[in-house]
């Protein structure tokens, strides 16, 4: 299968989510396509992944789960816990058989976008961290605390601290919201913890 050109995804897009979350799936293709130049990663699968990252994400909690259910067999039980998450897997679904992406570094930067996992690599590190810093829609604050960490950190070693700064705050808000907190996210902090 081909994967669809930029254009006609950007349009997909525009048609079946919300105006902010578009929105904000701009912002992150602008930040993916930033941070993969920065790290010597490729723009334009970081376009496509960025463009991509949230294209379930229309969809009722559900669709999700019934989609899952049917199509994904790998995915941890305690991921379905909190449906903030469920989009991710059904993404990385999509985007191999809507969008006809191939290539599985994309699929698996999509995948792992929100919870992360544990020996993430730089692209799905970069996909990530463009989730969680893009101009259009998060906070400002926060964004520039991130490039500073990015900025004042070397390669991959600055990718960790940020990428831990990111789940510091995650941790702290699921609590704040009451909201499960999966193992993988727990496991992630930890590793990274070893790492900086």
């Amino acid at each position: 299968m081909k994967t669809h050109c930029i254009d006609d995804i950007e349009k997909d897009l525009k048609e079946c989510l919300n105006e902010e979350r578009f929105f904000h799936t701009l912002g992150v293709r602008e930040c993916a396509i930033f941070l993969a130049k920065k790290y010597g990663l490729d723009p334009k699968k970081a376009e496509l992944a960025g463009l991509l990252h949230d294209c379930a994400k229309c969809l009722g909690q559900d669709e999700l789960r019934d989609l899952i259910e049917k199509n994904i067999k790998d995915i941890n039980k305690n991921e379905l816990k909190n449906y903030k998450t469920l989009h991710a897997p059904i993404g990385a679904y999509f985007a191999k058989t809507k969008y006809g992406v191939d290539d599985e570094e994309i699929i698996s930067a999509i995948r792992w976008h929100t919870l992360g996992r544990v020996n993430m690599t730089m692209f799905e590190k970069i996909i990530f961290l463009a989730d969680k810093i893009e101009k259009n829609t998060r906070d400002l604050n926060y964004r520039r605390e991130i490039l500073k960490i990015l900025e004042e950190n070397e390669g991959e070693y600055g990718l960790d601290k940020a990428l831990f700064r990111c789940f510091e705050e995650t941790i702290k808000s699921l609590i704040q919201r009451k909201l499960y907190i999966c193992q993988v996210t727990i496991d992630v902090y930890n590793w990274l913890l070893d790492k900086i």
